[in-house]
């Protein structure tokens, strides 16, 4: 069974996000680059069950511009077999996004897809979903736990009452939360394997996909400053600023 995985290259986590002087964006020149947090989760718990051997081949799959490639080979260092790269430029929608990997599910034709449950840039939530309808293959979400069943997976995904377990036939598409493992790192000597493992590139034509945005982005602002608190006195004085200035009680 061949798993098939999509990595996104967001701004890292560590860095604090700042818009464009333009209002047309966030900055992304300069800053540091890696693979999206929930993404690694999908790569280890690919990895985890090809180790098992439940998985013959996993192919890490990215979209977006030529430097998508480093996030590949991040995924390869860690253990991925082969990557993929669908040369595409500027800000992708998470359908057109659902589109490609439909493309790319198509001519791979893999036993189980994994994806982050979501991008920390955008924070969409929607790809995985919106791939499982496109091709009418079984979904689970928020997953934090992936069981093997005979011809099944069994998952675990976390919702607001707390957790829920089901039973999915295959091929299937699963969104990993950050609590489905621990990602590892990738050591020194993968690190250089990773430049000999193949990694083919496709544009737009190739797979014959309309990208075409739905939605126009008008403005990027920032969020308006927090203004300093004010410190009180007693208690009652806090009443008072609540019920007379707040107007919260």
């Amino acid at each position: 069974m061949k798993i098939l995985v999509a990595v996104k290259r967001v701004v890292d986590y560590n860095v604090q996000v700042r818009v464009k002087p333009d209002g047309t964006g966030v900055e992304t020149e300069n800053v540091k680059m890696s693979m999206n947090p929930p993404d690694e989760n999908a790569v280890e718990e690919a990895l985890r069950i090809k180790e098992s051997g439940k998985a013959t081949e996993i192919i890490a799959v990215s979209i977006g511009e030529s430097k998508c490639q480093e996030t590949i080979r991040t995924a390869l260092a860690m253990g991925a077999d082969r990557g993929l790269h669908i040369e595409v430029e500027g800000i992708i929608e998470p359908l057109a996004v659902a589109k490609i990997l439909k493309k790319i599910v198509e001519k791979e034709n893999p036993g189980l897809v994994l994806l982050g449950k979501q991008a920390i840039d955008d924070d969409c939530n929607q790809t995985g979903q919106m791939l499982s309808a496109m091709l009418a293959w079984s979904q689970g979400a928020f997953v934090s736990k992936i069981e093997f069943s005979g011809e099944n997976i069994q998952v675990t995904r976390e919702v607001d009452e707390g957790l829920e377990i089901l039973d999915l036939k295959l091929p299937s598409i699963v969104t990993c939360d950050l609590r489905l493992n621990e990602p590892r790192y990738a050591s020194l000597p993968n690190i250089m394997k990773a430049k000999k493992k193949p990694l083919d590139s496709l544009s737009l034509k190739d797979l014959n996909v309309d990208i075409t945005p739905r939605i126009q982005q008008i403005k990027v602002e920032e969020p308006p400053k927090r203004q300093k608190g004010i410190m009180v006195s007693s208690v009652e004085e806090l009443l008072q600023k609540l019920k007379n200035e707040a107007k919260v009680i």
